[in-house]
């Protein structure tokens, strides 16, 4: 659902000497960029290309599955039936996604466990939105219509990703982030126009809280983004940080309207001159300590996915034994066949 920390990795390695072959096959790979083709997972890539998806996927991947734990912690205690049936079906198309974006990671070679041991030795990061606790319904709506739109806004753009196996995952995760923004917009809109008062306070309350870290989701200013250059270049990224933001700020503005609600900045307003929303300053100190693990559910959150990796051991162990005794079956009803046959012959 998130693609922000792609931005927050530190600077990679000088690249070795290239042979007379590789600089060819270099020229060859920026001339497809360059005409807006697409690079399939067989097809040759500069290693700095390959490292900066398999980044960018995983880190995109693990934002999923730890996106399901602050929403899943409210699933018993929806307000309704058809809100849980929902808050389910929501969490468990996360859980698909991550799938999606895992799979496609291994077609550049590496495989999920070392992605998934990356993410629980904290090498890898993953959306700092998630470090964030969830303390009333109304957080799940907010998470819903701001995280969810913010992920929208971030993620259109990748389906015209140059690396097509990460292009064509982004199809079908975006329409149904869709179906999550909307969802989280109508929680809301029934809690204001049809709840007390304490229900309109608590969406109020909720916003007051989820914007800023929705906006910090785009990654840092363009002038400190450490790979943004260079992604766009290689059309990864279509679109800035910045640019994306305030895409964000413009179409919320109008939403917020809708729903009746604030958002909690004194300097939003239109400037007619630039044709968008001006917006207060981001408080990137912030955006820094949680995303270098000191937010308010960092370790729980990591813990979290950590645990539940050692839990499941056994899981893959039983799937990785069945599927050991079904290929020695299969082995051994080949070499009967070939028997049998020479016999017959």
């Amino acid at each position: 659902m998130y693609t922000q920390a792609m931005d927050t990795a530190p600077a990679e390695e000088r690249q070795p000497l290239r042979s007379a072959d590789e600089v060819q096959l270099e020229a060859r790979f920026e001339a497809r960029i360059a005409e807006g083709g697409f690079i399939e997972a067989k097809d040759w890539m500069p290693e700095h290309y390959r490292k900066t998806l398999v980044r960018q996927i995983s880190q995109h991947a693990h934002s999923e599955i730890v996106g399901m734990l602050p929403e899943g912690n409210w699933v018993t205690r929806a307000p309704t039936l058809k809100r849980k049936a929902i808050l389910l079906a929501k969490i468990q198309d996360e859980a698909g996604h991550g799938l999606y974006l895992y799979a496609a990671a291994e077609t550049l070679g590496t495989s999920r466990d070392q992605l998934l041991h990356a993410l629980h030795t904290g090498k890898a990061k993953y959306s700092s939105i998630f470090n964030y606790p969830t303390l009333s319904w109304a957080d799940i709506g907010v998470i819903g219509w701001l995280v969810d739109g913010a992920a929208i806004m971030n993620q259109v753009p990748l389906t015209r990703c140059s690396y097509a196996p990460y292009a064509r995952a982004m199809v079908r995760i975006c329409r149904e982030e869709s179906f999550h923004q909307r969802q989280g917009f109508d929680s809301l809109r029934v809690m204001m126009e049809e709840g007390s008062d304490a229900q309109r306070a608590m969406v109020q309350d909720a916003v007051n809280r989820w914007w800023w870290p929705s906006l910090m989701m785009f990654g840092p200013p363009d002038g400190e983004s450490t790979h943004g250059a260079q992604s766009a270049r290689w059309g990864i990224k279509r679109i800035s940080n910045d640019e994306l933001r305030q895409k964000f700020v413009d179409a919320t503005f109008e939403q917020a309207q809708v729903l009746g609600v604030s958002l909690p900045d004194p300097l939003l307003k239109w400037n007619a001159e630039r044709g968008h929303h001006d917006f207060g300053p981001i408080d990137w100190a912030e955006f820094w300590r949680v995303v270098n693990g000191h937010g308010p559910c960092n370790r729980e959150r990591l813990a979290a996915r950590v645990n539940a990796w050692e839990e499941g051991a056994w899981v893959r162990e039983a799937a990785l034994a069945h599927a050991q005794k079904q290929a020695r079956k299969q082995a051994q009803k080949q070499t009967a066949n070939a028997l049998q046959e020479a016999q017959a012959a």
